[in-house]
């Protein structure tokens, strides 16, 4: 198999994506383009970490395409979806400020967040149909918490109801090839988000019970949020890195 670099920033070969980040009219900081759609070495590394066996037995063999799609599988269509979130929104951009307050370098802090969050280890795949990437985005008990998607996944495979139950069960056909949430953990390099027997899930911050706009509600929450991100990361390159490397 083909080796990968786990330190790859997926923002260096993103066309544009650091040019002007700074000049926006709430100064929160923006890329011109997404590294999930149009980092060419992202989309390879998702082929070749991926294209393996599944849990139900079958090999998912990705293919690249040069199109909407992204990567292809039997009927299935997959697009990239980035893991962590800084949440630098317009809605929250009082909480920005007094996190800018507080770090000695603001600009330089997102900066490192988002060149750490941009390798392999802060990415997954889903389908593109029925999006569960749009989804988790825009659903207010979720908004684009990783922890509380995998919650919610956790919970579709005990058919329990959740903020997303509705868009994995559209999504049934994927869901179903790792069987069930351990497996769907293991394939993914996920361990580090759960219990050692796979029965709960590690919240970064609060759980709350899928609180309506579960954000950081203060500077210390919302700095530990950043860092229990990175250090999952971490974790999670080194399992990609062992796997694929050292196998």
């Amino acid at each position: 198999m083909e080796l990968i670099n786990i330190n790859f920033d997926f923002t260096t070969d993103t066309p544009h994506y650091w040019d002007n980040f700074w000049d926006n009219p709430y100064g929160i900081g923006g890329g011109k383009n997404d590294p999930d759609s149009k980092s060419k070495t992202l989309q390879k590394y998702h082929q070749l970490v991926w294209n393996r066996q599944l849990p139900n037995g079958e090999i998912l063999d990705l293919k690249i395409r040069s199109d909407n799609n992204y990567l292809v599988w039997n009927s299935i269509s997959f697009g990239s979806d980035s893991i962590l979130a800084s949440f630098r929104y317009k809605k929250y951009e009082s909480h920005l400020e007094q996190v800018a307050s507080v770090v000695p370098d603001y600009k330089l802090f997102i900066e490192t967040f988002l060149r750490k969050a941009y390798t392999i280890g802060g990415t997954i795949i889903f389908p593109k149909n029925n999006s569960i990437n749009r989804a988790r985005g825009i659903n207010p008990f979720i908004c684009d918490r990783w922890d509380l998607t995998l919650e919610c996944i956790r919970k579709y495979y005990n058919n329990e109801d959740s903020p997303l139950y509705n868009v994995l069960n559209d999504n049934r056909e994927f869901f179903d090839l790792f069987v069930d949430f351990r497996g769907y953990v293991d394939f993914f390099f996920l361990q580090d988000c759960v219990s050692s027997d796979y029965k709960s899930v590690t919240f970064w911050i609060k759980n709350d019970s899928f609180k309506k706009y579960p954000l950081p509600e203060s500077v210390e929450e919302y700095i530990t949020w950043i860092n229990n991100q990175l250090k999952f990361v971490k974790k999670r390159n080194e399992r990609i890195d062992k796997f694929i490397n050292l196998k």
